[in-house]
């Protein structure tokens, strides 16, 4: 077995994982990160940016948010049912972390709103292909990567970590191996575990919320994310606290079929498998709102109904709804993407003359979804929506003349999980009595809590932004810690 020395060992070099990194390197400690990938980044490759509020870029934007109101906004979001400590002092980092990024060499595109109620807290990584869009982070975590070494932090790729050493109580190390199989043992006066929930592990995501992964539930793949740094903490006595899903909406395969999500993503209508509209569509803007309402629903899915005409009305009007990761440029492309989905028989998009054909194509009674769009096409002509008082300006007649009916069907997805360990504001993992564990420290997803019961997507990049200064807030407590034990 092989040895080795730190002051710090982290579990996982993703966002959170390498911001932990780069502290404890600001702060003379060494550490020593252990990732089971071949690269580092982990989701942080397939996002666009962190959180900042009241940063420079947003006030040169005309765009600030002061901390006040974010808190206030955020807090009221979650009825109060999360820790306001640490998200204050995640809120209150933010700022200075935009700049700490930025002093590394990231450059940001700007500040962004997801969507029109949101606030623009995104600050989205300036893309090297100059298009805006998911993948755009991928430059910052190089230069994490690569400020992490530069501060004389140790990253061992295709090493993960099998368990914690757990001595007197105190957390002292962690026993990894390497990518030939042999066991390392790398003690340390502290360790970080930010490996990211547990999103594509199917047992557990049955078991904490009854889904069945890839089957009613299509979250983004996310490789690695299988939920063992959580069960090394629990085992180590941490409570079992607050798991949930950043809860969204999309397509299954939507990655392959963007074009195809993207532009259904609209207030048309939406029905669900028994043919019955259940919410306003112009709520499709918040995704998570969506999600909840689609994870009511019988199968746990729901069909967004159009016809060409409305297609052609949003190429050349553009969308009802803009957001910021899918281009209105989508409506172009919608005819080839279509052709593409009919050809290779992709069990997500449907196409028909009449209502009561397409209705059979989803699995739906033909009179009921005919009835349903009666109805809809009357409150449409009357401009008035009855029944869930949806903007009138999103009322569109769907008559299915010229190119007939077209309809996908959307799931409930997710980013990740989040949660499943609580922690305060130092980062300090809680056991069953919310007191700290000695030495055991989580940052990231793992120990993201603050959310409640749902994905606040009025304050977007939260997520990521959570990780890069959770981080931040461990390692530096980390570094008092030490401190204390060697005084």
């Amino acid at each position: 077995m092989k040895k080795m020395e730190a002051d710090v060992v982290v579990v996982a070099a993703g966002p959170a994982g390498l911001a932990a990194a780069i502290t404890a390197g600001e702060n003379d400690l060494k550490a020593i990160v252990f990732e089971k990938a071949n690269t580092t980044g982990g989701a942080a490759n397939m996002g666009m940016g962190p959180l900042g509020i009241g940063t420079k870029i947003q006030k040169k934007e005309f765009k600030d948010l002061t901390l006040e109101e974010a808190y206030d906004i955020h807090m009221k979001y979650t009825h109060y049912r999360v820790d306001g400590d640490l998200v204050q002092t995640y809120f209150e980092k933010s700022a200075d972390t935009i700049e700490w990024l930025e002093d590394m060499g990231v450059e940001f595109a700007g500040a962004f709103k997801y969507f029109t109620e949101s606030a623009a807290t995104w600050h989205i990584v300036k893309p090297e292909n100059g298009v805006i869009g998911p993948r755009a982070a991928g430059p910052m975590v190089r230069i994490m990567t690569e400020k992490a070494k530069e501060l004389g932090a140790e990253i061992y790729l295709e090493t993960p970590v099998k368990s914690l050493i757990m001595e007197d109580g105190k957390c002292v190390g962690v026993i990894a191996a390497d990518k030939d199989g042999e066991e390392i043992e790398a003690r340390a006066k502290a360790v970080v575990v930010a490996t990211g929930g547990f999103g594509t592990n199917p047992e557990m995501i049955k078991n904490e919320f009854g889904l069945d992964l890839w089957k009613n539930f299509f979250p983004f793949n996310v490789p690695g994310t299988n939920g063992e740094g959580l069960n090394m903490m629990w085992d180590a006595g941490a409570m079992k606290w607050g798991a949930n899903i950043e809860m969204i909406f999309q397509m299954k395969d939507n990655m392959s079929h963007f074009i195809l999500d993207a532009c259904f993503r609209q207030p048309a209508l939406l029905v669900n498998q028994k043919g019955f509209r259940f919410l306003d569509e112009g709520q499709m803007g918040n995704t998570t709102f969506t999600g909840n309402a689609i994870n009511l629903q019988p199968g746990k899915c729901a069909y967004c109904i159009m016809d060409r005409n409305l297609i052609k009305y949003y190429a050349k009007n553009g969308p009802d709804i803009f957001d910021i990761v899918h281009p209105e440029e989508c409506f172009f492309e919608f005819e080839n993407a279509a052709k593409e989905a009919v050809e290779t028989g992709y069990d997500g998009y449907f196409e028909a003359d009449t209502i009561e054909e397409l209705a059979e194509k989803m699995g739906i009674d033909p009179d009921t979804l005919a009835e349903t769009l009666e109805d809809y096409n009357d409150m449409c002509d009357e401009n008035m929506d009855t029944q869930f008082h949806k903007d009138p300006r999103y009322l569109h007649a769907i008559s299915g003349r010229k190119g007939g009916f077209i309809a996908v069907r959307f799931y409930i997805a997710a980013y990740g999980t989040i949660g499943g360990v609580r922690t305060n504001k130092y980062g300090e993992v809680l056991n069953c009595d919310q007191e700290a564990i000695p030495g055991l420290y989580s940052a990231g997803s793992d120990c993201n809590t603050i959310y409640g019961d749902s994905y606040n997507f009025t304050l977007p990049g939260n997520t990521m932004g959570f990780a890069i200064n959770s981080g931040r807030m461990a390692a530096e407590s980390i570094a008092d810690y030490i401190e204390e034990l060697e005084d």
